[in-house]
């Protein structure tokens, strides 16, 4: 564990210089903050935050010279004690250039702003759509134009958009700070137009420089396009934080919440209790224990479909209900005998149809859902399917597809196939889902795959008239699985914002805690806790 964190720190370290040195220095010299720094200005300091989608774009688009975090930095954090969605675009990344993953993160961060109805704040500083990817990201409808779509929806629903223009913002992103409820900009640095100067010049002949064309002097004092101008960085993240010093009050969805108790166990005990042999057994119980509040487990069916534990529990104060693959050694009695069996984190009928029910009391009792995934899948064989595992999942897979209290999902082991979509994996929508650095992402493990996609391309090759020898088989099975253990890790799934990031174990309470707080700003919950125990 500790050589995990190692490397995720690591790379965390690197993602804060952005697109390197020499470009944050460039960027300082034109009087701008870097985008760390505009975040840490206009959080409230000494207040935790949880940064989403870090490692996007994690060992893509080489051929472009990379994009780390996805050119953009979000976190969800406090300005004047109140949680926002804080989108900062990295202009030292390609000059701040929108990828198709940069467009995809920005679109997650409304995702997240319209789920729990929380303010977002936008700071621009971007090139527009890096062009030689421009079919990636503009025409489809995850792409590009979404993020205006969303602009409108939040407008519509109340939700406020605040957006400083910082530095450039170009052609179809100029829609972006306008189309927000207030627009701030920057003298000398900021500028906001359809076209730039270069562009005029081409298409009619005018010629004029960008700050005439579009900067703060021209849209504050003639078109009115931006509402105020502040003579630098500083002062912009001031005014953003006194307008949301002024916001009123929302209605609470009203999650229990009561003092917070630290863990029985220290966080820390995580790193060993966890082992890093993935076939072992270890008691999820100890996992837990060192995540949710002392003494506040009041479990489910304790003696019942044991391969998942069910349980209402606190966490920093906040009721939750847990949902958590086992996969302990216990000792299960037989005629004449007891056996220890080991549980692998394979669902059950009976675990299934425990967690489908157990799904549903939360939803009626209006207590959100924590997933803990360690799990390979489905039990299979003739028995499980004679004993209808396939309805007792999909029992289970439509409960927590219909929930409707927040869903939050950690995936802290394997996470195969259909146990994925069980345990509320990213196609489910969980409010945030994020990965340890010992999680594993695919339809199966490595070994399997492995010697599945082997049988393939020997049939393959021996269809036509070509048989493998040992070496070659050993060597063909060697070269597939490092394929596929690649795309195992979780900084693959990361990268491509399948999961909010990877984070060390002990910060899942707080991320927990701050996920919940979030939530419990949208009452719409309480127009649909009675429907889903119906359904």
């Amino acid at each position: 564990m500790q050589n995990l964190l190692n490397l995720l720190n690591k790379k965390r370290e690197q993602l804060y210089l952005g697109g390197g040195i020499s470009k944050i220095e460039k960027h300082k010299a034109q009087g701008k903050l870097s985008a760390w720094e505009r975040i840490n200005y206009i959080l409230d300091e000494g207040k935790p935050y949880v940064e989403i989608g870090r490692f996007a774009a994690d060992n893509m688009y080489k051929e472009e010279g990379g994009c780390p975090n996805g050119g953009v930095v979000i976190v969800l954090g406090y300005i004047q004690n109140r949680l926002c969605i804080v989108v900062s675009n990295d202009a030292t990344v390609k000059a701040g250039a929108w990828f198709p993953i940069s467009g995809k993160k920005n679109i997650r961060a409304q995702e997240i702003a319209m789920e729990n109805n929380i303010p977002i704040i936008y700071l621009v500083d971007s090139a527009g759509v890096f062009l030689p990817m421009q079919d990636e990201i503009f025409p489809d409808k995850e792409h590009f134009g979404r993020i205006f779509r969303n602009n409108a929806k939040l407008s519509s629903m109340g939700i406020p958009q605040i957006a400083a223009i910082m530095g450039s913002c170009v052609a179809g992103g100029a829609y972006l700070p306008i189309m927000s409820d207030y627009a701030l900009i920057v003298e000398g640095t900021g500028s906001v137009f359809l076209a730039g100067s270069y562009l005029v010049k081409s298409s009619i002949g005018e010629i004029i420089d960008n700050q005439s064309l579009g900067g703060a002097n021209t849209h504050c004092e003639i078109s009115g396009v931006t509402d105020n101008k502040y003579p630098n960085d500083e002062s912009c993240l001031e005014a953003i934080r006194e307008i949301i010093d002024k916001f009123g009050e929302s209605p609470k969805a009203g999650f229990s919440r009561k003092d917070s108790i630290f863990p029985a166990l220290d966080p820390k005990t995580i790193y060993t209790n966890l082992p890093e042999d993935r076939l072992k057994p270890y008691n999820m119980h100890l996992i837990l224990e060192a995540i949710i509040d002392k003494d506040s487990m009041e479990e489910y069916k304790k003696d019942y479909g044991k391969t998942i534990i069910c349980a209402l529990a606190r966490i920093d104060g906040w009721a939750v209900g847990i949902v958590a693959n086992q996969r302990e050694i216990v000792k299960a009695k037989k005629p004449g005998n007891t056996i220890e069996m080991q549980m692998g984190g394979v669902i059950y009928s009976d675990s299934a149809d425990k967690a489908a029910r157990f799904i549903m009391n939360c939803n009626q009792q209006k207590i959100p859902l924590v997933f803990f995934q360690d799990v390979t899948g489905f039990m299979v064989g003739s028995r499980s399917e004679q004993g209808g595992i396939i309805k007792d999942g999909a029992k289970m897979v439509n409960a927590m597809a219909n929930s409707v209290v927040p869903k939050f999902t950690f995936i802290i082991g394997n996470s195969y196939g259909a146990g994925n979509y069980a345990m509320c994996g990213k196609a489910y929508d969980p409010r945030l889902i994020y990965a340890w650095p010992t999680a594993q992402m695919a339809v199966m493990s490595g070994a399997s795959a492995g010697k599945t996609l082997l049988q393939i391309k020997e049939a393959n090759l021996k269809a036509k008239g070509i048989e493998l020898n040992d070496l070659e088989k050993n060597n063909l099975l060697e070269e597939i699985e490092n394929q596929y253990n690649e795309q195992l890790s979780p900084y693959y799934a990361a990268a491509r914002l399948w999961v909010d990031g990877v984070i060390d174990p002990i910060d899942t309470r707080k991320i927990i805690s701050m996920g919940i707080e979030a939530a419990n700003n949208n009452v719409d919950i309480n127009r649909y806790n009675v429907g889903i125990i119906q359904t």
